[in-house]
């Protein structure tokens, strides 16, 4: 009988040393990959009691924005009886339900100064801190369809101008539901927040390549008119290339090439870029209203002479897409687009 106790207790310890070697087996392997941000919620820096000062030049800098960031694309109602599905008047900030993606439904939410279903109790920095960080007033990691990777670069004087707007704006008492993402991305989004301690800087007013570079940041044009799958690139080095399709309002089409090689836009000049903007017709091509000319038609003739300017820059990319044609596989980008078995 001793014997059998000794084996007994040998195999106790045989086996707390495995699950011992088992639990450190996967807090490295957890260290290692995804990390904890999942379990834990995201890095959030602690927020502060900054107030921007409301000017006269800050309300219209930041109404500036607030479309050519297409912030007002998303967080308004839109008319898609209407050529570019414009912003339906009285609704702006006031919030709206987005198309279903693979990541679930979304919901931009209330961001006017309404106290009960909008922003009007939230601070100045929680405000700040959504909108650049991807932290939501309850602290909770905003989903991927608030462009907020894109406006980290926003300088902190823009920053301070949208704030200022969203507070000028009439209040809208609309209740509006959470975003719910589907497992396991709500709790994978927890890693991609990040805090901004340091100064941000806007572009060199004179260079109009600068100038053109953070506007297109701002519009998030990338993130579109870049071929992904499930939000990732399915390419490197494919960078506005197009081939991404978009469904809304029973509307489908893939975003176009907009990179200065023949397949794309090489043939625009500044006057048909800005007619496109501001038309949402290419000579006699309407544009589809997935793509927000309705909100870029608002930034002023310079700001898009210097987006075209920088768009020239960007590394040319052989990709045909042409939505007046049926989808088809395409083995450049790896998606189904029209024109795609040209490729």
């Amino acid at each position: 009988m001793p014997s059998i106790g000794i084996k007994l207790e040998k195999s106790g310890k045989v086996v707390l040393a495995l699950l011992v070697l088992l639990l450190v087996c996967l807090v490295a392997g957890i260290s290692a990959t995804i990390g904890w941000r999942p379990f834990i919620g995201p890095k959030a820096r602690p927020l502060i009691s900054r107030k921007f000062e409301s000017t006269p030049a800050r309300v219209e800098r930041g109404r500036y924005l607030f479309s050519a960031a297409n912030c007002a694309g998303c967080h308004s109602e839109r008319d898609p009886t209407q050529h570019g599905a414009p912003v339906v008047s009285g609704t702006e900030g006031g919030g709206r339900i987005l198309p279903d993606d693979f990541r679930g439904p979304a919901v931009a939410p209330n961001i006017t100064p309404d106290r009960e279903t909008g922003a009007g109790n939230w601070s100045d920095d929680q405000l700040a801190r959504a909108i650049r960080e991807g932290v939501g007033h309850d602290g909770r990691a905003l989903s991927s369809r608030m462009p907020y990777v894109y406006y980290r670069k926003m300088s902190d004087e823009d920053l301070a101008s949208v704030v200022v707007y969203l507070r000028s704006l009439a209040p809208i008492h609309r209740a509006m539901p959470k975003t719910d993402m589907v497992f396991p991305l709500k709790y994978m989004m927890r890693s991609v927040p990040q805090p901004i301690t340091d100064v941000v800087s806007g572009p060199d007013p004179s260079d109009q390549i600068q100038r053109g570079a953070y506007l297109v940041n701002l519009g998030h044009c990338s993130a579109c008119h870049t071929p992904r799958d499930r939000g990732q690139p399915t390419m490197v080095s494919m960078e506005f290339s197009g081939g991404t399709t978009f469904r809304e309002w029973n509307l489908s089409a893939a975003s176009a090439n907009i990179t200065p090689d023949p397949s794309g836009i090489s043939y625009y000049d500044e006057s048909l870029f800005i007619r496109a903007l501001r038309s949402g017709f290419v000579g006699a091509r309407k544009l589809s209203a997935v793509m927000p000319f309705a909100q870029f038609r608002n930034i002023n003739d310079d700001d898009l002479r210097a987006m075209l300017a920088y768009l020239r820059t960007v590394p040319p990319v052989h990709h045909r897409v042409d939505n007046s044609l049926p989808p088809t596989y395409c083995k450049r980008c790896r998606l189904e687009h029209g024109g795609g078995d040209q490729n």
